[in-house]
């Protein structure tokens, strides 16, 4: 069995299962933003209604603050302008920068919200990659070191080819927005999630909640289960966006170093403290692979990992142990 995790729980995401009984004063909704799906389920006395819209309304504020694909965001508009002079963002976006800019000195570059200047030449839907050419020219624009965060909220780009894409980060931070949302409400008990990030915020009443892992080469299928509670949890998985060509996977995770999609693994669960920190570290232990991963997992403070490579293997972080 699972021992006890320090943060009182196991969890990993994608999946959720509630097969609950109906209690009259659990709520849930579901919407669609950030394009992903979000859900909240929790306990509430009274008609959680406008709690719901608040959540539908801070999380399309991020959208519109950090996507790459609205015109008129801060994002976008960095994109576009930030390698040719400095540009004033607001002191929200400017503290999700400068967190991006600790993960990429912690994971020694895997966590690099650059990956955009070749990930924008990614099309998963239509199934189109880069050439080698266009490829090879966009990495050499790759490499955090290339962003300048200046006095006054003000940030520049040294390279002229350089994108940036909190994809690793904006879902794991709008989750923490969102909880934050719900204490201030009063809210004890509750479950929010946005595609593969997730947290438990108190228990199911006196149980915990039970969540499972998505195989990730059947969608129909669950990996394994666990009971999880006061947990933020977020799970990056080649199987969430890609297509096949020439028998390979390609994904959206991609290699900082090569601008292509990580071989080897097939789904990392990370769980942490806070959806940020969880959401940031399952893309980096992706791309760093098990034995890098994991040494970086197992140096951190109530931080557990569970790994499944792309033959099935199942590794955990020194903290876990393997089912019996």
């Amino acid at each position: 069995m699972l021992r006890p995790h320090p943060l009182r729980a196991l969890f990993a995401c994608l999946v959720l299962l509630l097969s609950l009984p109906v209690y009259a004063n659990w709520q849930q909704h579901h919407w669609d933003v950030m394009g992903t799906r979000a859900s909240v389920s929790l306990w509430s006395e009274d008609d959680a209604t406008d709690l719901f819209q608040r959540l539908e309304t801070e999380m399309e504020r991020l959208n519109q603050l950090l996507s790459p694909w609205v015109d008129d965001s801060e994002l976008a508009r960095l994109n576009r302008l930030g390698h040719k002079a400095p540009q004033t963002i607001s002191p929200e976006f400017y503290q999700l920068l400068e967190r991006s800019l600790y993960f990429y000195q912690l994971t020694d570059g895997a966590f690099d919200i650059t990956f955009a200047s070749a990930g924008h030449l990614y099309d998963y839907r239509q199934g189109k990659a880069p050439d080698e050419t266009a490829l090879a020219d966009a990495t050499r624009h790759i490499g955090a070191d290339r962003i300048a965060l200046l006095p006054d909220h003000r940030v520049h780009f040294r390279s002229p080819g350089t994108r940036i894409d909190l994809g690793g980060i904006a879902k794991g931070y709008a989750i923490d927005r969102g909880i934050a949302l719900l204490k201030e409400a009063g809210i004890a008990h509750a479950w929010l999630s946005l595609g593969g990030d997730s947290y438990v915020l108190g228990d199911h009443r006196g149980r915990p909640w039970e969540v499972g892992i998505q195989h990730p080469r059947n969608r129909e299928k669950v990996a394994m289960r666990l009971p999880i509670a006061d947990l933020a949890m977020s799970t990056s998985g080649d199987y969430q966006r890609y297509f096949i060509r020439d028998g390979r996977r390609i994904h959206h995770i991609l290699s900082p170093q090569t601008g292509k999609s990580v071989d080897g693994l097939a789904s990392v669960t990370v769980l942490a403290g806070n959806s940020l920190d969880a959401d940031a570290l399952s893309t980096s232990v992706f791309v760093l692979g098990v034995e890098k991963g994991l040494a970086l997992i197992n140096q951190l403070a109530n931080t557990s990992a569970i790994i499944i490579d792309r033959r099935g293997n199942v590794v955990y972080s020194n903290d876990l142990t393997a089912p019996e």
